[in-house]
Order: structure tokens, then C-alpha cells, then sequence
């Protein structure tokens, strides 16, 4: 939302009111995705087979049915409160300033639900690292730039890339410690599949190429200040060294993951305030 937010800028002031409804309904998604995630993640055994050594606080799921802090029918509410609440903001959105979110808005709301639940079960198919770096690239970004500006251009495509496929990279790295459970409970990850010391290689190619996409985004008509999300490179080529050298142990893991996230942020950051010191036009 903050790329998507800082290339809308180039175009004219934003519109606050447009852009906090935005953020409010992706955040009341995000929060029934996670909800809905631990009932059904619950139900399979995947987040009951996480062994205590295992435990992490970005794997083996939020743990609040595990851990006895809700209970079902509570997190089904919570679930439900947030489907009905992102849905509401979306249809705001659809009916008041434009319709065309409608359709951004049923792929994001589809995703989340059937990311864990049936008969999709995106994250039990080897799906779910695809559909997260989709949704939580190119379509949040883009979606937020429509709001804003009633259209998507190519070049907030472009910018959104390296984005989805950072959020990826973080996903993918968040299922190694929960390898062993996710097999057993017949949730089919990529990184289950591949097995850790293939999937390590993978996780490093999907980070090589948000950065290659990110190089050469000038040549697209971009300014060459995007570069700035470059930052985030020192913080990946960590993680990437730390997950190689050691796949199969999650302590040494678990700093790896931590550098991820923050590499995702940079890149994000350092991405949306180029294009703000820039001062160049999205066209």
C-alpha cells in the first residue's frame, strides 16, 4: 500500500479519506485471512505438529487455538467480523469511487479464504507462495494506485514486482521450520516438496530476481531513485548465506527470517521514497 501510495503521489495530492478506507479494509482482510487460517490450519494438525523447537514467531501459525487463547467459535467470529468488514469497505469503495476495485477486491478476499480453506486449500497445494506474492504485490499496490487514481499503469506493475516476489521469498523462508509438520498433516509446500536444501537454493533465486527486476526498472522509464529500495540487499544476502548453511536447524534459521522481513521492508520503503524524491510522473 505504500508503493502503491507513493506512486499515486507523483500524480496530484492524495485523497486521505479514499486511501484510510484502503488500509482499513486490506487490514480487515488480512486480520479474517490469519483468523480463518488458524481454524482450518488447526483442524488439519499442521499447527499442532510444530514441535517446540520449531516454534517461531513468523511460522507455525498465530497459535491462539493451540496455545488455548481462543477458542474456535471465538476465532470463527473474529474471522467472520473481518471478512464482513473488508467486504463492506471494498463494496464503499465499488459503489462511491471506483467500480472496478470490485474485481481486485475478489481476488484478494478469494485468496485469503481459500489460501487454507477448502476445496481450493491454496498453502496444502504448493499454491500458496504464488498467491501471496501476488496479492501482497502486484494486486495490493495496484489496487491502492486505482483508488487513487481510477486507472493502473504499466509502470506500477513494474514497480510492484520486486515487492510480491520479496513477500514471497519471506513466506517461503517461514516454511522450513514447519516442514516436518506440514508433511505429516498433508500440507504440500513447495519448500515440503523441493525438501529444505533445494528449496534454500529457490529462496535465494526468487531474491535474485526481485533485485534484478529492481535494477533494471529504470530502463522502463522509471528514475533511477527506485534504486534506493536496493537497500534491502544486505539484509537478503544475509538471510540467504545464514538459510544456506544451515536449512534443517530453525535457530539458526529463525535470525534469517528476522532479516527478510526487514529486507521486505526496505524495499519497500526505499522503492516509494525514490519515486517521492524523484518527483517523477507514473505514466
Amino acid at each position: 500500500m505504500f508503493l502503491g501510495a507513493c506512486a499515486a503521489a507523483q500524480e496530484g495530492p492524495l485523497q486521505a479519506g479514499w486511501l484510510a478506507l484502503t488500509v482499513l479494509g486490506v487490514l480487515a482482510i488480512e486480520v479474517a485471512k490469519n483468523a480463518s487460517g488458524e481454524v482450518f490450519d488447526f483442524a488439519s494438525g499442521a499447527d499442532l505438529g510444530v514441535a517446540s523447537k520449531d516454534r517461531t514467531r513468523f511460522s507455525g501459525g498465530k497459535r491462539v487455538l493451540v496455545d488455548g487463547l481462543l477458542t474456535k467459535r471465538q476465532t470463527v467470529a473474529v474471522a467472520a467480523v473481518g471478512y464482513f468488514l473488508g467486504a463492506a469497505v471494498g463494496l464503499w469503495i465499488v459503489f462511491f469511487r471506483e467500480p472496478r476495485v470490485l474485481w481486485f477486491g475478489l481476488v484478494g478476499m478469494g485468496a485469503a479464504f481459500f489460501y487454507h480453506a477448502p476445496p481450493l486449500k491454496l498453502s496444502y497445494r504448493g499454491l500458496g507462495e504464488a498467491a501471496v506474492g501476488v496479492c501482497y504485490g502486484p494486486l495490493i499496490s495496484c489496487g491502492t494506485y486505482l483508488v487513487q487514481r481510477g486507472t493502473v499503469t504499466v509502470d506500477v506493475l513494474w514497480l510492484s514486482l520486486p515487492l510480491g516476489l520479496s513477500i514471497a521469498a519471506f513466506l517461503w523462508i517461514n516454511e522450513f521450520p514447519d516442514v516436518t509438520a506440514d508433511r505429516e498433516a498433508g500440507k504440500r509446500t513447495l519448500v515440503v516438496r523441493l525438501g529444505r536444501r533445494r528449496a534454500g537454493r529457490v529462496y535465494v533465486a526468487i531474491l535474485g530476481l526481485a533485485y534484478a527486476i529492481l535494477a533494471v526498472l529504470p530502463l522502463a522509464g522509471l528514475p533511477p531513485a527506485v534504486w534506493l529500495g536496493a537497500a534491502g540487499i544486505v539484509p537478503a544476502a544475509s538471510a540467504a548465506r545464514r538459510l544456506l548453511a544451515s536449512p534443517e536447524t530453525t535457530a539458526r534459521v529463525i535470525p534469517a527470517q528476522e532479516r527478510t522481513l526487514v529486507a521486505f521492508l526496505l524495499l519497500a520503503f526505499g522503492s516509494g521514497l525514490g519515486l517521492l524524491l524523484a518527483g517523477k510522473r507514473i505514466v
